[in-house]
């Protein structure tokens, strides 16, 4: 009979919930609820699903009968809520979390709040509301390098090939960022520009030698006034030049003209050298000559005025005696003129044996020789000398003798 049949005692006997007849002693009929092997009701798990929803996030059960019912219900809706609720924090947190960043002691922090410039942060920990905010950093003391090359025109009209490096730097976060689209093309731009104005009012033979230095400076100053007109926030740190040559097709023809002129150059310092070094010996051997003139004028104009003095003193002595002196005058000439001959005069008139024979030639030759024998050659004119005084007295004792054969 089924469980709902009329005539059953005015009692549903549903097998699926257990509510069976009971016994009069309290049992179930048919082995109770539990044991039965029927579809579980969906609407009794959905029911104990939400009541266990309830008691975890805190809400009540609702009462038996029609009130429960709609306690029931209401009890639904509250949990949906609270589930809600729980997202959107668990969300907000994840949200907030997100915000935190930190900013490294080289850079700076660019935040753009829904795409417009909000401000720029420091270095430490810093936090932005995500999705609204945007940071972007930038490295301010990071030396960044762009290298450019080309091919220029210089004022006497040659072509030269320049090779450039650039060193510039970060310095306004905000402008770097938000004023330019690329602020390293438009570097690399402008750097080409000043570059060519300088060099083209340098003439080639300067950019090639010794002017790279002042072509380095006069670009980096107009490559910074470039900068700073348009609003780039890069400060130019230095340029180097770090060649500069002719072009390939040309280049040994160049090289062909430098050497030239640096064996120009070399020859000029050796002839500089030269004029150095020999305008000053002449110098000295002109001054030799002048001090050697003087002295040669010194000797002569003394000498002069000691044979004058001499003349004029045999002149007084003539003047008392002139025959002694006239005798004295020839045989001093007698004796400078035989002095460099190896023949010996006698008087062999005077029948005098007195006379000495000496071997003047000699002595002479000895008086010639090395100055080791200088002491032989002393003696020698000593002999001379006692012969000259010999010769003199024999002279006087003829001229005594025939002035008084006279009286």
């Amino acid at each position: 009979m089924a469980w709902n049949e009329p005539g059953g005692n005015g009692k549903n006997h549903d097998p699926w919930s257990g509510g069976g007849d009971k016994n009069p002693g309290g049992g179930k009929r048919n082995g109770g609820g539990n044991n039965d092997q029927g579809p579980p009701d969906l609407d009794e798990a959905l029911q104990k699903l939400q009541d266990r929803l309830n008691g975890l996030f805190g809400s009540k059960k609702g009462g038996s009968g029609g009130t429960g019912g709609t306690g029931s219900s209401g009890g639904g809706k509250g949990g949906s809520f609270t589930l809600v609720g729980i997202v959107a924090v668990l969300a907000l947190v994840v949200w907030a979390g997100m915000g935190f960043y930190t900013v490294d002691q080289q850079e700076r922090g660019v935040v753009l709040r829904l795409g417009k410039f909000h401000t720029v942060v420091n270095p430490g920990l810093q936090w932005n509301p995500p999705i609204i905010d945007e940071v972007n950093l930038v490295n301010v003391t990071q030396v960044r390098i762009h290298d450019h090359r080309a091919l220029m025109l210089t004022e006497d009209e040659n072509i030269v090939d320049v090779d450039i490096s650039v060193q510039y730097v970060a310095e306004n976060p905000e402008f770097f960022t938000l004023k330019v689209r690329n602020p390293e093309v438009s570097l690399g731009q402008a750097s080409e520009a000043a570059l060519r104005q300088v060099v083209g009012g340098s003439d080639m033979n300067s950019i090639l030698t010794e002017g790279r230095q002042v072509m380095a400076i006069s670009v980096q100053e107009r490559l910074q006034r470039h900068m700073d007109n348009y609003e780039t926030g890069i400060r130019i740190s230095g340029v180097n030049v770090r060649n500069a040559q002719a072009p390939s097709q040309v280049q040994d023809a160049f090289d062909d003209v430098i050497k030239a002129r640096e064996d120009e150059q070399r020859s000029k310092n050796e002839a500089e050298a030269y004029a150095n070094s020999v305008v000053p010996e002449a110098r000295g051997n002109a001054q030799r000559m002048f001090e050697e003139a003087s002295a040669y004028r010194e000797e002569v104009v003394a000498r002069a005025n000691g044979e004058t003095q001499r003349f004029l003193a045999l002149l007084t002595e003539y003047r008392q005696a002139p025959d002694v002196t006239r005798e004295r005058l020839y045989i001093d000439m007698m004796q400078n003129v035989l002095t460099n001959t190896p023949k010996v005069l006698m008087d062999v008139e005077s029948g005098s044996n007195n006379v000495m024979f000496l071997p003047l030639d000699k002595l002479m030759e000895q008086q010639r020789g090395t100055s080791g024998a200088s002491a032989r050659s002393s003696s020698a004119e000593m002999n001379l000398r006692q012969l000259n005084d010999q010769v003199t007295e024999q002279a006087r004792n003829r001229q005594a003798g025939s002035l008084r054969e006279g009286r």
